[in-house]
């Protein structure tokens, strides 16, 4: 595929790093020349220096040739523009970053679908709806869902009490029969890598397992996890990731939102209905402590200081929150802020490329989830008739080198793969690749 995409910053930046190891010639529009140099350095594709609203700066682009154009701009009224003009331009398909939720209803989604943009996102609305899932399934640092819930990914943080530490695959199996569940990655000491059977767990460790929803309380438990009820929730940030969430949650938990903006404070007073809004700074921990934060039973901050973010949460810890939730943007931070004890990191350069990068590839791939803190993806492939999945059981197909298949949906029913089982056309199966992997296992489904 020719992919463009236009940004101005770090999500751009991102975006193409996701694809560079693809099979596509991608070109980057952006007005910053310094950031395009650094791409240019990390990266072989092309970079065109610009404007993307100018019709002029699109077509030194070739945006005629385009099989895809994604805007990512922080300003989504130039995403909004961006599209409109490529797709005119000659542009196959277009997708725009969008910032303010009116414009994901169905009545605007409409609108702008019949002036050529064949999709809208918002990182901000996905990451609010990540964080509440997790805060119903709070035993898991992440949780992604697949055939609409019929095989989970969750990821756990092994602590010293968990059963299966120090205990090897093949160990846990001969104990436990018929598990409906399965590792497929754990990630040790700034590395990721797929265990096989003699690999055996350590404290500290992030391990990925997929399961069904029959055998997660099992799951929890031999990871040495405990389910709590979570009823009282503090936010801080009243950015556009906390306004939605709170705006989403305040109905069924007690939701108290700090904000330091003064001005903002009156905005969400009168948009959030049932949400305690509180004007002070979250670095201050006197604050803190005077709106009872011991009493909550998840903290989750939001703040556009990844630095404000991780103290603050930290000392909700330490207060004895259950859980934690903190965004981090610099993806330089995330591994070192699982590594000193929050539980959840919300990143949306992570979450935009996961959803855009899906786009970029064939229609066997039906979901694609870029994990956070770990060089992986999570996928669900359909397999097509006569592809080379379909032809071999599961032991005998040429799998390349860090990708594992870790379940399988055959109608209305899951099934957790195993090395006998015979992936037919039309089966969905969720696999666990490295980046290395990914477009080898998309060959694979076709």
């Amino acid at each position: 595929m020719n992919i463009i995409i236009a940004g101005d910053g770090e999500v751009g930046f991102h975006l193409a790093e996701s694809l560079v190891n693809s099979n596509h010639n991608i070109t980057v529009v952006d007005p910053h020349e310094d950031l395009l140099r650094m791409i240019e350095s990390h990266a072989d594709l092309m970079t065109i220096n610009g404007d993307s609203t100018s019709i002029s700066t699109l077509q030194r682009a070739n945006v005629h040739r385009a099989d895809l154009l994604i805007s990512v701009v922080h300003q989504e009224q130039v995403n909004l523009l961006t599209c409109i003009l490529a797709k005119k331009l000659g542009a196959k398909k277009v997708i725009a970053r969008v910032n303010t939720m009116e414009n994901l209803s169905v009545q605007n989604r409409k609108i702008y679908q019949e002036l050529g943009i064949d999709a809208l996102l918002s990182p901000e609305d996905i990451a609010a709806q990540e964080i509440i899932s997790l805060l119903r399934q709070t035993a898991a640092t992440e949780v992604f869902e697949f055939s609409n819930g019929l095989l989970q990914l969750f990821m756990i943080k092994l602590e010293a009490n968990a059963p299966v530490i120090g205990k090897s695959l093949n160990e846990i199996a001969s104990t436990h029969r018929n598990l409906d569940f399965r590792a497929l990655a754990i990630h040790r000491n700034r590395e990721t890598f797929i265990p096989r059977g003699e690999d055996r767990f350590n404290v500290n460790d992030l391990a990925y397992v997929i399961t069904k929803p029959n055998a997660i309380d099992n799951l929890l438990s031999l990871g040495g996890k405990v389910q709590h009820s979570i009823k009282n929730v503090m936010i801080v940030g009243g950015g556009r990731v906390g306004r939605i969430t709170a705006k989403r949650l305040e109905k069924e938990m007690n939701i108290k939102l700090i904000e330091r903006d003064k001005e903002r404070c009156m905005v969400l007073t009168d948009y959030l209905e049932d949400t305690l809004v509180v004007n002070g700074d979250a670095r201050n921990i006197q604050l803190l402590e005077d709106e009872d934060i011991s009493s909550m039973d998840a903290f989750i901050a939001l703040t556009n200081s990844a630095e404000t973010n991780i103290l603050s949460c930290l000392h909700a810890r330490s207060n004895g929150v259950k859980k934690t939730i903190a965004l981090v943007e610099n993806i330089d931070y995330i591994d070192i802020s699982q590594s000193v004890g929050i539980d959840t990191i919300i990143n949306k350069k992570l979450i935009a490329a996961s959803h855009m990068v899906k786009y970029t590839m064939s229609e066997e791939v039906v979901q694609l989830k870029c994990l956070s803190g770990i060089e992986a993806d999570a996928m669900e492939l359909v397999a097509r008739e006569g592809s080379a999945v379909t032809r071999k059981p599961i032991r005998k197909l040429q799998m390349p080198e860090g990708a594992i298949i870790g379940g399988v949906v055959k109608g209305d029913k899951a099934y957790i793969a195993n090395a006998d089982m015979q992936i037919e056309p039309n089966d969905k199966a969720v696999v666990l690749a490295l980046p290395k992997a990914v477009y080898k296992i998309e060959k694979l489904f076709h």
